[in-house]
């Protein structure tokens, strides 16, 4: 997920909002999405959220013994986490985490009503506090984890993929299309939404068939190499020219899939 603030009003909705699927393990957003209240209401409700933190050696760690020697992280953990305060407000805060995940009520309202003019009311800045507990071991293991840098690093590129898709599929007028969401016209960015899925699909179901006649032919086609495989190629995307979408008469639902004996025409 990638956006601003506001944008991480709804990452709670979002993820509740799925029409099935696996639970995702790990939820990346950029830095811009990031907020202590956000942090919190993630955890509190069973996800894995790992954000983009810009900056990372200026970043805030939190405390929760003020006089604790915590050795190397003595400067670094300079904030200090009020555990009375959560626990002062923590029957509310579990009619919250319960209210989202049953549907009683939607993230995005719960969290515009936790902050009033950009401060956190007493239960937003409760469930900040808790949120930086988690904040505080996600830096450390940023730190310490190669391969939870690795993980987000992984999963960070399959957005930039959809990014370059999606920046093929309109050829250079992104720069237009930005001014007409501005201008209010949302569903010219709702049919790129629609395009790009689309195209997703495609890749989708194809690469899933050529893996199939891979195997199928004999060829060793390791699990861990399907799992690199990546949905948002474009070099086979033609943006130019006419376009026909009469459904074509195809035996299985499916093109044939090309010889690679065969010359190209």
């Amino acid at each position: 997920m990638a956006g601003t603030p506001r944008d991480s009003l709804y990452v709670l909705d979002v993820l509740y909002d799925r029409d099935g699927g696996k639970r995702p393990e790990m939820i990346v957003t950029d830095t811009a999405s990031y907020s202590d209240i956000v942090f919190g209401l993630l955890t509190l409700a069973g996800f894995a959220y790992a954000p983009q933190l810009a900056d990372l050696p200026d970043q805030k760690m939190w405390r929760i013994d003020r006089t604790a020697d915590y050795g190397a992280f003595q400067d670094a953990a300079r904030g200090r986490i009020d555990l009375a305060r959560v626990e002062r407000h923590w029957e509310d805060i579990l009619r919250i985490i319960g209210s989202i995940h049953t549907g009683a009520v939607r993230a995005h309202d719960v969290i515009r009503m936790l902050s009033r003019d950009g401060r956190p009311t007493p239960l937003g800045d409760a469930i900040a506090h808790y949120g930086r507990i988690a904040k505080s071991l996600h830096i450390l293991r940023l730190a310490d984890e190669p391969g939870y840098r690795r993980q987000i690093k992984a999963q960070a590129n399959l957005q930039e993929g959809r990014h370059a898709l999606a920046r093929k599929i309109f050829h250079g007028r992104a720069g237009q299309l930005y001014q007409r969401y501005q201008d209010g016209m949302e569903d010219q960015i709702g049919a790129l939404g629609l395009v790009l899925n689309a195209l997703v699909l495609f890749n989708t179901r194809y690469m899933d068939a050529a893996v199939t006649q891979l195997r199928a032919d004999g060829f060793d086609v390791r699990d861990e190499d399907v799992a690199r495989l990546s949905p948002f190629v474009r070099h086979h995307v033609n943006m130019l020219g006419r376009y026909s979408f009469q459904l074509p008469d195809l035996p299985g639902g499916l093109r044939p899939l090309r010889d690679k004996h065969a010359t190209d025409e």
